[in-house]
């Protein structure tokens, strides 16, 4: 189904063809970056834009903290309270990337 405006856009993009306004544009004749992913590249850009981070992201980032925090830990119990954490960290990112895995 076609957008409702693609006569207008069609035009405008047509009449701009004409006046010579994509001549000499930079990047010419290379791919768009934000075109990777056509079916996403809205979704990307919103995401990039609003400096949001994918979950998979944010939970390496919480492990690898955890990890430099349990590195500085002398006392047992807090020892055992960060490996704990540590170890739903690395479960939410197992179930995570197999979600990922499974619905793209």
């Amino acid at each position: 189904m076609d957008h409702p405006l693609r006569g207008l856009i069609d035009q405008i993009v047509e009449n701009a063809e004409r006046r010579g306004d994509f001549k000499d544009l930079p990047g010419a004749g290379k791919p768009l970056a934000h075109l990777d992913d056509p079916q996403n590249a809205v979704l990307n850009r919103m995401m990039q834009e609003a400096d949001a981070k994918s979950p998979v992201v944010v939970l390496r980032r919480q492990i690898l903290d955890a990890q430099e925090q349990l590195k500085t830990l002398t006392d047992a119990t807090e020892r055992k309270a960060v490996q704990l954490q540590l170890s739903e960290l690395h479960t939410k990112l197992s179930l995570e990337m197999e979600a990922f895995r499974k619905y793209g």
